[in-house]
């Protein structure tokens, strides 16, 4: 059986003290992108509008700038 890296094990570790919601979030995430089928997620109307304001800015190139992203990674220890 492969070894997991050090990498993995970190993040896995991070995520250790995650919400529970988030946890799984993520573990869904890391099981699809492993191939593994995982379950269709239901919206709620709040979150459909919030992605579709999304897209919209992106599509008009309203993006954040590099130093607002930086400053978002500081805050979070990245």
């Amino acid at each position: 059986m492969p070894i997991m890296t050090k990498l993995l094990e970190r993040a896995i570790e991070r995520m250790r003290g995650l919400p529970v919601q988030d946890q799984d979030a993520l573990a869904n995430a890391l099981l699809s992108l492993a191939g593994e089928p995982t379950p269709i997620v239901s919206l709620d109307d709040d979150t459909r509008a919030a992605i579709a304001e999304g897209l919209a800015q992106a599509k008009r190139g309203d993006f954040v700038s590099d130093e607002e992203v930086r400053n978002a990674e500081k805050r979070r220890g990245l």
